[in-house]
Order: structure tokens, then C-alpha cells, then sequence
């Protein structure tokens, strides 16, 4: 072993690494292995290798893909021939191959593709530099040594392919001093810096709100849906046909054939797939995942399927289809069309009787506290290595009904990444279908059959979240050993946000200890209690494509939700007087100038809207009772309403001062009498406040985080004691103008100075709810 060691370590120094570069090279089996055996074959051809031949050899072995493997000592060879003598004609010569992983690349074809022998001589280079530079001329006298040099190297790489690019590089350098001179001190002086794009959102942000006003902020994305993230990132993933180029992609003698006849029945579409499992509703994590599927697939003008994966009878009911397909639908997206599991039971019941007969499956009998998974060879299943025909048998015996549940299962022959040994394919249950009703017995697992339905729908990139990594190589391993046309599966990290919970079982907790009113209560982070708090679906998809799509776990705080509602809020939703806990105040006296309707802007921060609304005005109008104070001196920061100090009305242009506090049998305050004067220059009110008159009472509901720990399943006693019973404060006496009376579900309103709200649906002809969908401020944050 240390001999081997040695020798290989020895091999390594004959092409110039050092002895640390080496030794660290050793450590990596995989690359190491491929250098012996690179350099190995290079020494047949010649001892006397060429002098770059050391490098290439080594990013040939660090870049080269398994699908292409088995030509390494192939490409060896010609390097050290001298055929693939630069960087160039090696990458080249590697993307050649990964085209045509499956097909024979002949040695006049490499040779024509990397341009070997192509001399490119040096006055076709400076005749070429010449004419380049004399193309951008006027511009480079004009900026002189600050113009982008790398544009005209790029474009000379375009002409002079095969040219020394050190040769081209010195040569754009002398034909530069020679048309500019040597460089003079105004050339040398550093350049003033830019504005950083920090500094540049944050200018655009404070602009945007003073102009909107009434304390409201706005941060504007970067991209506001997934759909613009992918269109500017055309090459993320692999495009249809070309799975192989994916690295971890596993090749059978068989792939290419099957992505030929996979190409002619997509028509090289993107065909994408949402597979929910419809046992619950959707949350904000599914947001993005249903974001990630129907955008990659409309950024490249193909195909999103709707898949419900229906193989659980026991836990799936009626409404959750119709619940998953209506928030689809919320978001925006509309499926090319929608698909079940069940379809295909005819199809996967085949498949898996296939893959008996192919040896690589089994009637099991062990029961389920014995199925963990993760046997010793020694301590696999007794019943592991019955004949195919026996297997055959008894597997149609569990589809007659033969067995109980948990009597038999069907296993594959297969050891998972993560470990696990033999994987159930398909268990029996009884219970019934929602769509085949008792047609069927046994009913097939995820691992089964997520990746052949992707097959049999002709999926192009099957986008999972990270906890599916772990089944990657069962996915591939599945679809290649029975020969059928197998997908990519490509993962992301899931979305979790922080003071909430979004699992089944735990909103169930909820909903049972009346801590939420159901699944869509607004303060849970469902999608159904998103819609119904009021959150705009472009809110949503704005926010889901600011995480952009990488492999992390995400853990958001709600605030940054918070955000993107706000700001799509702002846009949208039209601005109205509310008063929630109203105090009455009568004038003595309205100015003849004020008119009984007054006309207001919906959106007085926008002056090209002239989307308005008319409102009422009389000698009884209703103002915030915290825009009041009953006392004769106030404090220096208050300047609203109290006895000697006068307030505006907004929109009305009237000033109005307290002239009586009329109190109640108790003392309280039970309304005001005041006098009504014009707002002149000479009569100007310290602030203005918003007011109704002849108002329709309604009824407001403002929610605070149902929460108190980031993590609820971290605090004393778990998340129901987390939770807070006072997450909601119900105004029951709230007033508006009449005009907001036809409003229908889900109209979305800025209450003046207050917040953004949502009509509820609870909402009655003769009574509007509404639920507040975010503060008009971000509220700072608050230690758990």
C-alpha cells in the first residue's frame, strides 16, 4: 500500500506539481485515480511530454464527467501529441465528448472541433487587432485608458478562436500605446467611485417614500417572481434532452436512445410537475415550491403539470384537491393540465411486476417494527432471495387481497444514499379510494412512484426541496433498472419562516385548543390564511423570488414578508378614512364653502391617478378617540386634538377647536362640540387628522404574531403554550364612509394613518369585517 502510494506520488511530481500539491491530490481518490491513469497513458505515447501537458492533464481529470470517462486516456494521448495544447482546445474537446456521451467522437472529427494545427500567425493577429481598435477608435480617444479593454479582448476571441491569447493580449496592449501615448497623470489619477447598488435601492427607497407618505416604506426587488429570476439565468439547469450533462446523472447503454424518443414526445418543451400530496392545505414553504415549478416552465415557454400524489387513501379528503387548485390558481398560475398518481396504478402495478421479474424485487413478510431499514447484510429479510415466480405469485396475492395490512410488502433490492436498505415499493390498505374506491388493495410508496410517474409524464426537471436529496440515487437507480427515460431531479432549500408553524398536525393542535379559527386563520402562515389576511399574491411571488434558489435552508423572519406586502400594497390598494374607536364630535357649524360631498384621491401619492372617491361631510363627524386628550395642557409631542389646541381635518381643509367636552354619568368622555373654521395660512393646524361622517359601522380585526419564540417548538411547553390567546383585537364599533359598502372578499384598503386592510369573508351585506394585513410602519423588532 505504501509502495503504491509512492509510485503514484512519484507520478504526480513527473508533470510538475509539487510535492505539498501532490500529496493534497492524493487525498481526492477519485482525482487522483483518474491522474494515474491520465499520465500513464500519456507516457505510452511519449516520455518526453510537452511542457503544458502537466497542467492539462490536471484540469482534464478535475473537470471531465463520468458520463465521459472512458475516453480520459483517449484525450491523454492527445496531449501528448501536442494536439490539445492550450485551455481552449481541452475545454473544447470535453464539451465535444458530453455532447455525444453515448456515441464514438473519431479522431478527425476532435481534431476539426479543437482546431488542431490551426496556426494563427502574428500578423494576422496584429491585422486583426488593428482592425478592432480602429472600430472602437472614437471611443477609446475618448476615454483613453479608462475604456473596458475586456470588450475588445472578447471580440478579438471571436476572430482569433485559436490565436495565443498572451500574443493577442500583448498585442491590444502595444497598439494601445501607440494610438494614446504613455499614460499621463490625468490617466493615472484615480477615478471617482460609483454609487454602490446599496446606496442606490436605499436613495430610490427614500424617494419613493417621501413621495408616498403617511409613514409608509417601500424597498423595490430586484425581480418580482420567479419567472424573471429564471429568464435571467437562461442556463441554470440542463436544457431537454441534454439530462446527462447534469453532474451525478447516472447513464445506461440505453439513455441515449431514451432521450431521443423523449425529445419527440415533449417536442424539447420544459415540462415541469407540482406533486402536493393532498393531506392538507398549502403554506407560504409551498408558495415557493409551486413558484419554482410553473415559472421555470413559463421563463422557457413550456409546461407545468398539476400531480396530485394520491397514494395515501387513509389520509386524503375531497377538500384539500379543491384547496391546493384554488391557491394555484391564487398565485396565478394555471396548470397545463391536472394529473393524479392514480392514474397511473395500472402502469406502476406493471412496472413493479417488471421489476420482479428483472430480480430486483421482493415479497416481504416482516412487520413494520422490523422494516427499519438499515439491516446488516446479515440481518436482511429471510424472504430476500425467493425465485422470481414465487415473488410473482404472492405480490398478485396481496393485489387479490389475500393478506392482511402489514401481513406483506413488496421491496426493492436497493441501498439508498442515506443508508437504507430496500426500500418498501408497496404496502396494503383497505380503505378506500377517492377515485378508484376498492378497485385496489395495495397502493404504491413515494419511492416508488414519484420518479416513474416523472418518467411516464415525460418531466424534464424534477425540483424537489433538500430533504429529497437523500432519494436521488433511488430515483435514478429505479427508472434505469427497468430502461425507462429518467428525469433529472434537481433540489433546493425549503422555506421555513420563524414565529409560526406550518405542519398538519401542529395547525390541527391549534384549531383544537381554539387558539385559531381554521385553516385559514390570518395569523397562520397557510396559504388560505395569507389570501385571507390580505396578502397580494404578487406579494407573495416577489418575496419567494428575492430568496432566489439555492441549496440553503431558509429561516425568514416575517418581517421581510411584511415588507413585500407593504410595498405591493402601496402600489394597489386604495387609501380610505376608517376610525376604529370613534369619538363623536358635533360642530357648531360647517363654512358654507365646504361642500356636503367631498372628492379624495385613492391614491393622493400617485398625482397621474385620478382614481378618486366621494365622501360625506356634516355637523357630526367621528375622529380616533386617541386623537383626543382631556387635558387643558399637552405634552410638547402631542399635537392633535385637546381643549386650546386646535387639528385639521384631512381632505376637508377645515380647522375644528374643542368649545365643550361633554362627559357622561361617570365622567368619561362621551363627545365633543367644536368649532368649524377654513384652513387658511393664517389658521394652520399643528396636524391633521382623519375623521368620518354619516358613516356604516363595521368590524376590524388587528392580529399580532401568534407567537412569542422564533422557534415555537423551543419554548417551555411546546408551541401551544408559545402561542399567544391574545393575537387578535377585535374593533367591533369601528366607522367608514358609506361607500366602501359593495366591497367584495379579499378588497384590499389603506386606512388612512392606521394600516392595509382586507375585506373578510365573514363580511355581511350590512356588515363589512375587515382583518389588518400589515402595519403601515415595520414594527421594530421585539426579543423573544
Amino acid at each position: 500500500m505504501v509502495s503504491g502510494n509512492n509510485n503514484s506520488l512519484q507520478l504526480l511530481l513527473s508533470i510538475g506539481l509539487s510535492e505539498a500539491k501532490a500529496k493534497e491530490t492524493l487525498k481526492n481518490a477519485m482525482l487522483s485515480s483518474r491522474l494515474v491513469k491520465a499520465i500513464s497513458a500519456a507516457r505510452k505515447v511519449t516520455s518526453n511530454l510537452p511542457e503544458k501537458a502537466g497542467p492539462l492533464l490536471y484540469t482534464m481529470c478535475s473537470k471531465i464527467k463520468p458520463q465521459t470517462e472512458g475516453r480520459l486516456e483517449w484525450l491523454a494521448e492527445n496531449i501528448a501529441q501536442g494536439k490539445l495544447d492550450n485551455d481552449l482546445r481541452l475545454s473544447t474537446a470535453l464539451d465535444l465528448l458530453m455532447s455525444k456521451p453515448n456515441s464514438s467522437v473519431s479522431q478527425e472529427e476532435l481534431e476539426e472541433s479543437c482546431g488542431v494545427g490551426i496556426v494563427v500567425s502574428p500578423d494576422e493577429i496584429e491585422d486583426t487587432v488593428t482592425a478592432v481598435i480602429e472600430k472602437h477608435r472614437d471611443a477609446i480617444l475618448k476615454q483613453r485608458y479608462g475604456f473596458n479593454c475586456g470588450s475588445l479582448l472578447a471580440e478579438l476571441r471571436n476572430s482569433l478562436k485559436w490565436a495565443d491569447g498572451k500574443a493577442v493580449k500583448n498585442e491590444v496592449d502595444l497598439q494601445m500605446l501607440t494610438l494614446l501615448g504613455p499614460k499621463t497623470e490625468e490617466d493615472l489619477r484615480p477615478k471617482p467611485k460609483k454609487k454602490d447598488q446599496k446606496s442606490k435601492q436605499k436613495a430610490t427607497a427614500a424617494a419613493v417614500e417621501e413621495a408616498v407618505g403617511n409613514g409608509s416604506e417601500t424597498k423595490e426587488p430586484v425581480v418580482t417572481s420567479m419567472t424573471e429570476y429564471f429568464r435571467a439565468r437562461p442556463t441554470m439547469f440542463h436544457a431537454p434532452g441534454e439530462n446527462f450533462k447534469t453532474e451525478g446523472y447516472v447513464m445506461t447503454p440505453k439513455t441515449m436512445e431514451l432521450l431521443d424518443k423523449h425529445l419527440k414526445e415533449t417536442g424539447g418543451n420544459v415540462v415541469t410537475r407540482f406533486p402536493p400530496e393532498p393531506n392538507g392545505i398549502l403554506h407560504v414553504g409551498h408558495a415557493k415550491a409551486i413558484a419554482i415549478q410553473f415559472a421555470y416552465a413559463e421563463a422557457h415557454g413550456g409546461r407545468c403539470i398539476l400531480r396530485y400524489d394520491d397514494t395515501n387513501p387513509e389520509k386524503e379528503e375531497a377538500v384539500f384537491f379543491e384547496a391546493i387548485l384554488e391557491m394555484i390558481h391564487w398565485l396565478g398560475f394555471k396548470p397545463w393540465k391536472v394529473t393524479y398518481s392514480s392514474d397511473y396504478f395500472q402502469n406502476l402495478y406493471d412496472l413493479a411486476c417488471e421489476l420482479i421479474g428483472r430480480g430486483k424485487a421482493y415479497v416481504c413478510h416482516q412487520k413494520s417494527q422490523d422494516l427499519k431499514g438499515w439491516a446488516e447484510p446479515e440481518q436482511q429479510s429471510p424472504w430476500r432471495n425467493r425465485s422470481l415466480e414465487e415473488n410473482l405469485a404472492l405480490f398478485r396475492a396481496m393485489k387479490d387481497g389475500c393478506f392482511d395490512e402489514g401481513e406483506a410488502t413488496l421491496r426493492m433490492k436497493h441501498t439508498m444514499e442515506e443508508g437504507k436498505v430496500d426500500p418498501v415499493a408497496y404496502r396494503i390498505r383497505y380503505t378506500p379510494h377517492h377515485r378508484t374506491g376498492s378497485q385496489w388493495c395495495i397502493y404504491p410508496t413515494y419511492d416508488f412512484t414519484h420518479c416513474l410517474c416523472d418518467s411516464l409524464e415525460n418531466i424534464t426537471h424534477s425540483m424537489c426541496s433538500k430533504e429529497f436529496q437523500s432519494r436521488r440515487s433511488s430515483y435514478y437507480w429505479l427508472c434505469n433498472v427497468l430502461d425507462l427515460y429518467c428525469p433529472v431531479q434537481w433540489e433546493y432549500g425549503r422555506l421555513n419562516m420563524d414565529y409560526t408553524v406550518t405542519s398538519k398536525r401542529k395547525v390541527l393542535g391549534l384549531i383544537g385548543a381554539g387558539l385559531v379559527k381554521g385553516w385559514d386563520d390570518p395569523r397562520l402562515y397557510t396559504l388560505p390564511g395569507l389570501r385571507r389576511r390580505g396578502a397580494p399574491p404578487a406579494a407573495v411571488k416577489a418575496f419567494v423570488a428575492s430568496l432566489g434558489l439555492t441549496g440553503a435552508q431558509t429561516m425568514v423572519d416575517p418581517l421581510k414578508f411584511d415588507s413585500f406586502v407593504r410595498d405591493e400594497l402601496n402600489r394597489s390598494a386604495p387609501r380610505t378614512m376608517v376610525v376604529l374607536d370613534p369619538l363623536k364630535v358635533v360642530l357648531t357649524a360647517v363654512p358654507k364653502e365646504v361642500p356636503e360631498t367631498i372628492q379624495v384621491p385613492d391614491f393622493p401619492s400617485d398625482p397621474t391617478c385620478s382614481s378618486n372617491h366621494r365622501i360625506r361631510f356634516g355637523i357630526e363627524i367621528y375622529i380616533e378617540r386617541l386623537d383626543f386628550m382631556d387635558v387643558s395642557k399637552p405634552p410638547k409631542d402631542f399635537r392633535r386634538l385637546c381643549v386650546g389646541q386646535p387639528v385639521g381635518l384631512h381632505h376637508a381643509g377645515v380647522v375644528i377647536e374643542v368649545l365643550e367636552v361633554v362627559r357622561d354619568s361617570t365622567g368619561a368622555v362621551d363627545h365633543l362640540r367644536a368649532n368649524c373654521a377654513l384652513a387658511t395660512d393664517d389658521n394652520k393646524p399643528r396636524a391633521f387628522v382623519h375623521w368620518v361622517s354619516d358613516p356604516q359601522r363595521i368590524e376590524v380585526r388587528k392580529y399580532a404574531r401568534l407567537f412569542k419564540h422564533a422557534n415555537p417548538d423551543d419554548a417551555e411547553g411546546g408551541y401551544l403554550k408559545d402561542a399567544d390567546p391574545n393575537s387578535m383585537q377585535v374593533f367591533e364599533n369601528g366607522m367608514a364612509d358609506r361607500y366602501l359598502q359593495p366591497s367584495q372578499p379579499f378588497s384590499a384598503y389603506q386606512f388612512e394613518r392606521v394600516g392595509f386592510f382586507s375585506v373578510d369573508p365573514d363580511s355581511q351585506a350590512d356588515h363589512l369585517v375587515f382583518n389588518l394585513t400589515v402595519e403601515l410602519k415595520e414594527a421594530p423588532k421585539k426579543k423573544a
